[in-house]
């Protein structure tokens, strides 16, 4: 058993590791949210409730046709 050779594969997994939590963590990053607006988001009106009304009217719906 060589002691080196388990030092350096030991070294390179956790080199392999470490750029595998980059990688996701830069992925949960870039992806938008998805559900339910925080406490402090819904609070500061940041909840993106307040949009879907006005993309409907603008895509045609809502709109009074009598």
């Amino acid at each position: 058993m060589d002691l080196t050779k388990v030092l350096a594969e030991l070294r390179q997994e956790l080199a392999d590791l470490d750029a595998a939590i980059a990688s996701l963590e830069q992925f949960q990053q870039d992806r938008p949210r998805v559900g339910r607006a925080s406490k402090e988001e819904a609070q500061d009106g940041q909840g993106g409730r307040a949009a879907a009304p006005m993309a409907a009217e603008a895509n045609g719906r809502n709109r009074d046709t009598a």
